[in-house]
């Protein structure tokens, strides 16, 4: 854990003679202890590998005062290095009066600051007064400690851009930069990394991750990935509105509740860049906002929510059901929601799979819409998730074109929507139009258009796509186990009563409720059960209804 006393600038010492080591470090920290801390090395290969720790940190280092004569690597080689990983820093030698000449040259070679005659007997005239000088010198350049966890990596990168969107979504907040800028730069020399090996990504207490898998970093971030027990009462699959409504009822009522989430909480929802139309926010709230409130909600009544746990399996066990992970782990409650959501479709056309993360985005808008200022970005979609990122798209870039199938919006975005996008002047709506192919090298740079009506084609240049597109529920895994349509929504309630007759399998002397599946003690919540209406309010709603439908569920047990 990093404290505010660890967040002090830093006066860096090193000086091969221990006594002479020791002496400076306690001079400075009488001094300036307070304000600053004094960091103590006695070589320069050990200050450099200090210093590549603190630059992975985010710490400051306002000073670096360094012995002439060492034996390993001399004062001049070690304030030559130590340049690269803090140029801001401020620079003195420590010198015997006999090198005083070599001291004085040296300040042209390596932009000495000052140099320093041992002994510096009183501190009070000799040294104090050059290193306020220094530090004057340093606070004049402004810097600020970096105190989230910082991503270097490269613009097109899809491991990048992973990376990137799983902090963004899951509200941990990140300093994004470029492999190509002097700090990103310096940050792949602190860890010894090679530009080809990005994206690397270091915290605040100084840990690096270098090209890290999405479970990987969720630990490393501080994110709950492992069960803290063996059995709940509910086990919620999907962190969308749904089931953070779920989580936060059943908590809120004394149920063991565990979330288990593939990626990010939030869902659709989570990514979009503004939601209007929800109940108690007259000026709207971002998708994250909102996804951010109900998580901290619903582990303030003790829910877990745990991420990058991808299910793979549900197993019915007598009186209770087990949730399965592509780990071979597994979580046992007396019931589970089923809150899934669905997922973006993929964009079936050639060209469109090598470049996903690469200027191909699938609901990204929000992560991607700063590096698109002053572009031309295209729009995939005609349904209000479309709508929203076309507007937030439109602060950022020159021009947002979006690409609908249909002959109009009116059926599938809500009115306000509709209104905003016709009152925006740099968003343009292109009816009947389709992307047909996508082209690029290393990144988006073309695209393909076809207008289905007129059957007119035309290639248009852009690095940037965003898709919105489809409403494909990620239910493969309750192959067998539950009923679903033919579209892979799950079905529940009245729509299992086909004919008046209760589904096949079902043991039980009553009716299935109305949010439960095919299963007993399996329940349905949100845009994953079928014939559900695809609205944040209304999955927020049967979350809450799911549960309950638990009480009684477990009350008849």
């Amino acid at each position: 854990m990093t404290t505010d006393t660890d967040r002090k600038p830093i006066l860096l010492t090193v000086d091969d003679d221990p006594g002479v080591s020791r002496a400076v470090a306690r001079d400075l920290r009488r001094q300036y202890g307070e304000a600053y801390r004094v960091v103590r090395t006695e070589s320069g290969p050990q200050a450099l590998e200090t210093l590549r720790e603190l630059k992975l940190r985010g710490d400051l280092v306002a000073v670096l005062l360094a012995d002439h004569r060492m034996p390993e690597m001399s004062g001049l080689e070690f304030l030559e290095e130590a340049m690269d990983l803090f140029p801001n820093a401020r620079r003195a030698l420590l010198t015997a009066y006999a090198d005083t000449e070599a001291a004085i040259e040296a300040i042209n070679v390596v932009d000495l600051d000052h140099y320093l005659l041992k002994p510096w007997d009183p501190p009070e005239e000799k040294l104090y007064p050059v290193v306020d000088a220094l530090i004057d010198l340093w606070q004049r350049s402004d810097e600020q400690p970096v105190v989230q966890t910082q991503v270097v990596g490269h613009r097109w990168s899809a491991r990048s851009f992973e990376v990137r969107d799983f902090l963004a979504r899951n509200s941990v907040p990140y300093r994004w930069l470029s492999s190509e800028d002097p700090e990103g730069e310096r940050l792949l020399a602190a860890a010894g990394v090679e530009v080809t090996d990005i994206p690397l990504v270091a915290t605040p207490e100084g840990d690096y991750l270098v090209a890290p898998s999405i479970g990987e970093l969720a630990a490393k971030v501080g994110l709950s990935t492992t069960p803290a027990t063996d059995f709940y009462d509910i086990v919620i699959v999907g962190g969308g509105p749904a089931g953070l409504g779920a989580a936060v009822y059943a908590a809120s009522e004394g149920l063991r509740t565990v979330l288990v989430e593939r990626q990010a909480t939030g869902g659709q929802a989570g990514q979009s860049s503004r939601i209007e139309n929800y109940l108690g926010f007259p000026d709207g709230v971002t998708g994250t906002q909102l996804t951010d409130r109900a998580r901290r909600q619903a582990h303030k009544f003790g829910a877990e929510v745990l991420t990058t746990r991808d299910v793979v399996g549900l197993d019915v066990r007598a009186s209770s059901r087990a949730v399965r992970f592509a780990d071979d782990g597994e979580v046992v409650a007396h019931a589970v929601l089923l809150a899934t959501g669905i997922s973006y479709t993929k964009l079936a056309v050639p060209g469109a799979d090598a470049l996903t993360g690469r200027g191909v985005f699938y609901g990204s808008a929000v992560t991607e819409a700063p590096t698109c200022t002053g572009e031309d970005v295209y729009v995939v979609g005609g349904a209000n998730s479309a709508g929203q990122a076309a507007v937030f798209l439109s602060r950022h870039a020159r021009r947002v074109t979006m690409l609908v199938r249909a002959e109009s919006l009116e059926k599938s975005m809500s009115y306000y929507l509709i209104r905003q996008i016709d009152e925006i002047p740099n968003i343009e709506v292109r009816l009947d139009t389709e992307v047909i192919a996508a082209y690029g090298g290393d990144h988006l740079e073309e695209l393909t258009l076809c207008n289905t009506r007129a059957g007119v084609q035309e290639t248009v240049p852009t690095g940037y796509l965003f898709v919105f597109i489809g409403a494909a529920p990620r239910t493969e895994w309750l192959e067998g186990v539950v009923a679903r349509d033919a579209r892979g929504f799950v079905l529940t309630g009245p729509d299992l009563l086909v004919g008046g007759n209760r589904p096949r399998g079902w043991a039980l002397d009553r009716d299935p409720y109305y949010l439960e599946a095919s299963v007993p003690g399996v329940f349905a919540a949100g845009d994953v059960r079928a014939n559900s209406v695809k609205r944040v309010a209304s999955a927020v709603g049967e979350g809450a209804m799911a549960i309950q439908l638990l009480h009684s569920y477990l009350e008849h047990q």
